[in-house]
């Protein structure tokens, strides 16, 4: 069994006094099951059940924040509404081999984890859950019973590109669920199909689990942080802000009437007129089936990804 180890930083409090935020590390399925079981909160899902349930401060109510490592601001806004919306938060950092095709960038995915654990500490996070490969998949990877999101979730846009990548985040994100027993789980809106993958499994399957999406974090240009931003090159970043105003634009063109065909051609063609893109998608579709759209109708979301050089970025705006 993996030792359990406990990171300690100092963070500013009010009235200018000091204080020590402790944040455990747990790297073992059976430390992580023992620690949830001396959480003394039973799994049931919504805001409210655990603290009815048993009775008041007794019984915390656990958010949970699943991530890849290689933490930015999107990812510490995430800690940030679940240390307000919660009394335990857990963040886990695993990058999952499982969502990755054979091409894909699964051994040049950054791994920052002092990093990360050093920004979490400071964020007050109780516990980081950083397994091994082994530990989520001890047969291996190829031998796990998988998680298959329906059509059109699961083979279109991000899917019809990345065929491998929502069985894979399903998977995992469900594994993740069964160890930690969230109450609460947070999730960017910037991996927009990801978010709904995820609601449809917790509504499927009757996982208790309440999910949260949260808006995407963007740098001041508006482009939507992400890790795989670490890959651009200086003219590359300055170029890459082309992908939020080609968003901007078919949400403009919906705004003064226009139909859906006319704005998502002309802000397909505003990126092939740039430098250096290859346009993937750029689609209207319903905000939680993610069917199609013809007509502008809300709720819906502008979704899209392109190849700045060799960086894939993905971005969306959401219409409620």
């Amino acid at each position: 069994m993996t030792d359990t180890k406990t990171s300690a930083t100092t963070s500013a409090a009010p009235a200018g006094s000091k204080e020590t935020v402790r944040t455990q590390i747990i790297e073992s399925l059976a430390d992580l099951r023992a620690w949830r079981a001396q959480t003394g909160s039973l799994w049931l899902k919504g805001q409210k059940a655990a603290k009815e349930t048993r009775g008041g401060a007794d019984s915390p109510r656990i958010g949970f924040v699943p991530t890849m490592g290689a933490l930015h601001q999107g990812h510490l806004e995430l800690v940030k509404r679940a240390k307000a919306d919660c009394d335990v938060v857990v963040v886990s950092i695993f990058v999952n081999p499982f969502q990755f095709a054979p091409h894909e960038d699964f051994g040049k995915y950054p791994r920052t984890f002092e990093n990360d654990l050093k920004l979490l500490s400071e964020m007050g996070c109780d516990l980081v859950f950083y397994p091994s490969e082994k530990e989520i998949y001890p047969r291996g990877k190829d031998s796990i019973m998988a998680v298959v999101p329906p059509s059109p979730l699961n083979d279109t846009l991000e899917g019809a590109f990345r065929p491998t990548f929502f069985r894979g985040v399903a998977t995992v994100v469900l594994k993740l669920f069964n160890l930690v027993q969230p109450h609460v789980a947070f999730f960017g809106e910037k991996d927009y199909q990801q978010l709904q993958v995820v609601k449809a499994l917790v509504e499927d399957l009757d996982v208790p689990v309440e999910i949260i999406g949260v808006p995407t974090v963007r740098e001041t240009d508006g482009l939507a942080m992400s890790s795989r931003n670490a890959y651009l090159g200086a003219t590359e970043r300055t170029e890459a802000t082309s992908l939020y105003k080609a968003l901007s634009l078919v949400k403009t063109m919906a705004d003064a009437g226009k139909d859906v065909a006319e704005a998502t051609a002309a802000a397909s063609l505003l990126l092939k007129e740039e430098e250096g893109w290859t346009l993937q998608y750029l689609s209207v579709c319903h905000g939680k089936s993610l069917a199609p759209l013809t007509q502008f109708q809300k709720p819906y979301v502008i979704v899209t990804a392109a190849k700045l050089g060799e960086v894939r970025l993905i971005d969306n705006i959401v219409v409620p």
